[in-house]
């Protein structure tokens, strides 16, 4: 199957880079020297899984923070649209129920998703957390080409990548009582990103005015690696500021 989804994916992004090539065949000519053509594009927002488990509870603002340098060429035979390519860096972070830990580092073969009892004690706070290395596509459409930072834009495409690195973070260890063990301030770190799914493909989305837009994306490929960990994928929607 993902073999399918990476082959449909390379046969998109190579046939919109043919079609950006395409000559005019005639109409108004517009001076696009002085395009910002969101060449930097910043993202924060939301991120949920989709399909979890009852075994695995999440609490709190789950989320996301994206950074990617990209290219924009726009069609020769209609400049409202482009087509744009890149390479950039996200990081997802969800945050566990209190009495439930995730031991990355543990040898089972599965990933356990421990729930403590309320007799336990356990961290005020943990976090799974994703970065991933990614090489984001777009089908653009401005309404003014020629000033895309005072222009509606909409984008679809999908996002390529890998995961970089996987890890938990719990802050704060406490007892049932609720009283620290080691102090407030102490945070615990455990990296091991074998359970994550080393492929990552991600569907995407966005429309808005000038430098802001609404965007959304989800992960067709799994957030774990079959067999490991639980069957979910990552949903998400935020805020985009473009216009460099």
């Amino acid at each position: 199957m993902k073999k399918v989804i990476l082959s449909a994916v390379s046969i998109l992004f190579f046939g919109t880079i043919l079609l950006a090539q395409t000559p005019t065949t005639g109409g108004t000519k517009l001076d696009l020297t002085g395009r910002a053509a969101d060449h930097l594009m910043i993202q924060f927002g939301s991120d949920m899984w989709t399909g979890k488990p009852d075994s695995v509870k999440t609490k709190g603002f789950n989320r996301h923070f994206n950074v990617y340098f990209m290219y924009d060429v726009p069609f020769k035979k209609d400049p409202h649209y482009s087509v744009a390519f890149g390479l950039g860096i996200s990081t997802s972070n969800i945050f566990m129920d209190d009495h439930t830990y995730v031991d990355v580092q543990s040898r089972a073969t599965t990933l356990p998703f421990r729930h403590l009892d309320s007799l336990s004690n356990y961290f005020k706070k943990q976090k799974i957390a994703t970065v991933y290395v990614q090489a984001p596509v777009e089908l653009r459409y401005f309404s003014d080409p020629a000033h895309p930072n005072k222009s509606w834009k909409s984008a679809v495409g999908f996002k390529v990548g890998t995961v970089l690195k996987g890890y938990t973070k719990s802050k704060n260890f406490i007892t049932s009582n609720g009283s620290s063990v080691y102090g407030a301030t102490y945070i615990e770190k455990k990296y091991n990103k074998r359970w994550f799914d080393a492929a990552d493909v991600t569907l995407t989305g966005r429309f808005g005015y000038g430098f802001i837009s609404l965007d959304a994306g989800y992960q067709v490929t799994g957030v774990f690696r079959d067999g490991v960990g639980p069957a979910v994928n990552k949903f998400s929607v935020g805020l985009t500021i473009s216009g460099l």
